[in-house]
């Protein structure tokens, strides 16, 4: 009699392996993405939130778990569809709520219900919790004088110039992550601007979309080029990928790619004339000047 090739365990029972299944993108997703709430932290209270992606727009901040639909006013209702947020009811008893509504680190808005301000005052706890064990720090208001000011020369959404296009980026060049996943499952967290890489170059430029485009009249923008970089290393940036996972193309992405093709006309207001880097100096005597006119 042959024996059984199944594995059995000690008393002879057959061990069950449940069956593998593989991730599949439905061929109707909007986005192509293996998951579309992307998980992350407020950067002014600490709290937990999820990103979503909308339709033509910047994602969006959403509060991770649903709320009835009574409890939050028709204006400030979101739901997600095909893993695409929209500011607006679905007709459901269930609707989600974007972040900064409740974050306990703005000001409250005094339309909110009573509900609301009870979720404001639980999240306002929870930051005191994650501030007194060291996860999260508070930052000061001197702090935050002096990121606006660092900020106010920095563009919040830079052009940037690879492989001959120029695109505009969703965020600070030094704040572009990796959209690859780790073997956590979860979207990584190097970013893409390492030290031991070479980096681009802020330059002031003619405001054209690519080449051949006519400029706009007397019109110069700070742009951060990357074209001197080698092509693998442009390519790299296209991707949006760390060193690490650029070398592994098999992974897959967690988030779509920062990059939105530039337009000069659409994305005008994104458009600086003076360069990130430059930093002003005051002009001697200025204040005694100004004192002179008191």
């Amino acid at each position: 009699m042959r024996p059984s090739s199944a594995r059995r365990h000690w008393d002879g029972s057959p061990v069950q392996s449940p069956a593998r299944r593989s991730l599949r993108l439905d061929p109707d997703s909007p986005t192509g993405l293996l998951r579309c709430a992307q998980r992350g932290r407020c950067r002014e209270c600490g709290n937990p939130v999820e990103w979503y992606h909308r339709v033509r727009d910047r994602p969006v901040r959403l509060h991770p778990r649903e709320l009835p639909v009574d409890d939050v006013p028709a204006d400030y209702r979101w739901h997600v569809s095909s893993g695409l947020a929209y500011p607006a009811g679905d007709g459901s008893a269930w609707c989600r709520l974007a972040h900064a509504v409740v974050c306990p680190a703005r000001d409250a808005d005094p339309a909110i219900v009573p509900t609301l301000t009870k979720l404001r005052q639980v999240l306002a706890v929870n930051t005191r919790r994650l501030t007194d064990i060291g996860v999260f720090t508070l930052t000061t208001s001197t702090d935050q004088l002096a990121q606006q000011l660092e900020d106010s020369c920095r563009p919040a959404r830079p052009v940037v110039q690879l492989l001959y296009v120029r695109y505009l980026a969703a965020r600070p060049v030094d704040e572009i992550q990796c959209v690859a996943q780790t073997r956590q499952r979860d979207r990584c967290t190097h970013k893409m601007l390492t030290p031991d890489r070479p980096a681009g170059v802020w330059k002031l430029v003619p405001a054209t979309a690519t080449r051949g485009q006519l400029a706009l009249p007397a019109e110069m923008m700070a742009l951060y080029d990357l074209s001197s970089l080698p092509y693998a290393e442009q390519l790299r940036w296209r991707t949006q990928r760390c060193p690490q996972h650029a070398a592994a193309p098999t992974a897959a992405d967690l988030a779509l790619t920062d990059w939105e093709p530039f337009d000069p006309i659409v994305h005008y207001a994104h458009m600086h004339p003076r360069l990130p880097t430059h930093a002003r100096r005051p002009r001697p005597g200025g204040d005694a000047r100004k004192a002179g006119r008191r």
